[in-house]
């Protein structure tokens, strides 16, 4: 299998849908690069939607190597979502790359500016996760979840600002699993890893803010992406505040507006937004 591979689905099958009198197109025109979409239920495929249905031109990548993990791409669904986002009147595509290679990065922004031009918004949302603890975790681990989790999503963000010409609208957001908030007993190294992206983007904020760009994390809580039984659901559900598990759309929204216009003052920031998930 190719590690870098664009998808170019045949004729959409679905019919253009018809914005409402006030459905926003605040985005129209942008282009956006989304990491880690390829499952139905997952939040890259749901923040790849929300942000076409505000206008926004979507490139995603994906990656279905992943061992049948539960978490692994759906077969059919890169070329099922190209189909769903075009008939919703944007440009779309879709490239499958295996971020784990250090070279992968610069290759989706190469491929990105040349299927749709360079685009002013990055959402870091691949991530590698293996359960360890501390009997098992090792240095393959360690490497693993580096790799993915905090190295390819470092030097997309860094080659993103780069080539980012200047002016207001640049826009990064990293999704990351609130490692701030508490311990995440028998996952050590995808929490150091996830860790390590929030200091980054901290960081980072203040660095290219001088260019125009926001650079924020979102921390979405526990979130129903396919992976949680009915019983796991009944469990957690009362854990949270307003009484539900969270849903993929819930994070597709708020990095929607974190990418708009109305979110210009704000960088530099690690969001939970987890529906006031207690812990304890």
């Amino acid at each position: 299998m190719p590690q870098t591979r664009l998808s170019v689905p045949s004729a959409s099958r679905f019919p253009l849908p018809r914005l409402s009198p006030g459905a926003s197109r605040d985005l129209d025109g942008k282009v956006a690069l989304v990491t880690g979409v390829g499952r139905r239920r997952g939040i890259g495929t749901a923040i790849c939607r929300t942000l076409a249905s505000r206008g926004t031109d979507v490139i995603f990548s994906y990656w279905k190597v992943y061992g049948g993990a539960p978490w692994a791409a759906d077969e059919d669904e890169p070329d099922t979502l190209l189909e769903e986002l075009r008939a919703m009147g944007i440009r779309a595509a879709g490239v499958e790359i295996d971020l784990s290679r250090p070279e992968s990065p610069e290759e989706l922004l190469d491929a990105a500016t040349e299927r749709l031009g360079r685009p002013s918004i990055l959402v870091n949302n691949a991530a590698h996760s293996e359960r360890d603890g501390f009997e098992r975790l090792d240095a393959a681990t360690l490497d693993a979840h580096y790799a993915v989790n905090v190295r390819a999503a470092a030097l997309l963000c860094v080659e993103f600002a780069r080539r980012y010409p200047g002016g207001p609208g640049g826009r990064i957001v990293n999704l990351t699993s609130g490692q701030s908030q508490g311990p995440m007993v028998g996952e050590l190294a995808y929490a150091a890893s996830k860790g390590a992206i929030e200091a980054f983007t901290v960081t980072l904020a203040a660095e290219v803010g001088n260019k125009g760009i926001t650079v924020n994390a979102v921390n979405p809580g526990p979130t129903n992406t396919g992976w949680m039984t009915e019983e796991l659901k009944q469990e957690l559900a009362p854990k949270f505040a307003l009484g539900r598990v969270g849903e993929p759309e819930d994070a597709a929204r708020l990095v929607a507006f974190l990418v708009g216009d109305e979110a210009a003052w704000i960088t530099g920031q690690i969001l939970h937004s987890e529906g006031g998930f207690l812990r304890s």
